[in-house]
């Protein structure tokens, strides 16, 4: 099992040493497995899918904070020899690649963000379920009820309530609190790497106004918007999502061996 800094880690296509790695950073109460394998498994890139900590088969404890989070997937890079990598991000992930790009630049080759927003305020409900251990089922069951659009099936949304149900209750929390936190919108503008922005039009959760404040805010960004899909648009629209992060990796200006 890969592990760097005790965080468990997929990889695929490392002998693709050409292309820029590609580091991929789930939401709140994920884990690589959020990442369906048409994402994971695109063909010719370097992917690095991770657990954070305290999630999936990842050691440690969850973060109550994106900056720490950030700071953890920094030393993941400095433990794998990353010099610099495309950070792509859903939710909170997406608000852990929004940090890294922002106050460590020089690590960061390309963004791609996924169902996330420069604001994360989190609905009270969601909070106030997550933070009581007994009623950590239900606190699950709401999340998940919001985090699909209309046509995704009920297997795949049972299969999504379950892998999250194996989150400590306290690791969810502390994620929500995070997201609560986070606030870097009047940032937007110093980000200057190629930004890839990709929404469901039915997403409850980080609805499409966040991508498209991101859109208008981040110079050299591109908005892709999936019709019908939620929160969860990379498992509801798994290959299209895969074909629009490949399209974008591949036009991403990469030099191995330069240490930035």
């Amino acid at each position: 099992m890969p592990t760097a800094n005790d965080m468990f880690y997929f990889a695929h296509g490392l002998e693709n040493i050409l292309r820029p790695p590609l580091v991929f950073l789930h939401g709140a109460g994920g884990s690589h497995l959020h990442w369906p394998p048409q994402v994971r498994r695109m063909d010719s890139q370097r992917i690095y899918a991770l657990d954070l900590p305290g999630h999936g088969k990842s050691g440690g404890v969850g973060r109550q904070s994106i900056q720490n989070y950030a700071a953890d997937v920094m030393k993941f890079l400095d433990r794998v020899g990353l010099n610099a990598a495309v950070i792509v991000g859903h939710s909170m992930g997406g608000a852990i690649a929004l940090t890294l790009t922002l106050d460590y630049p020089k690590r960061v080759l390309g963004l791609g963000l996924v169902g996330t927003g420069a604001r994360l305020r989190v609905l009270p409900a969601i909070l106030e379920a997550t933070s009581n251990a007994e009623r950590f089922s239900e606190a699950v069951q709401l999340i998940n009820d919001m985090a699909f659009g209309p046509a995704a099936s009920a297997g795949l949304k049972e299969l999504a309530k379950r892998q999250m149900m194996t989150v400590r209750s306290t690791v969810l929390h502390g994620d929500f609190v995070a997201c609560d936190r986070f606030d870097v919108m009047p940032r937007l503008g110093e980000i200057t790497v190629p930004t890839l922005i990709l929404c469901g039009t039915e997403d409850r959760l980080t609805p499409l106004k966040y991508s498209e404040f991101l859109h208008r805010h981040i110079p050299n960004s591109q908005l892709i918007t999936f019709p019908g899909a939620g929160h969860m648009v990379m498992l509801e629209q798994p290959e299209a999502v895969a074909q629009a992060i490949s399209r974008f990796a591949n036009t991403i200006p990469y030099y191995p061996g330069i240490v930035v």
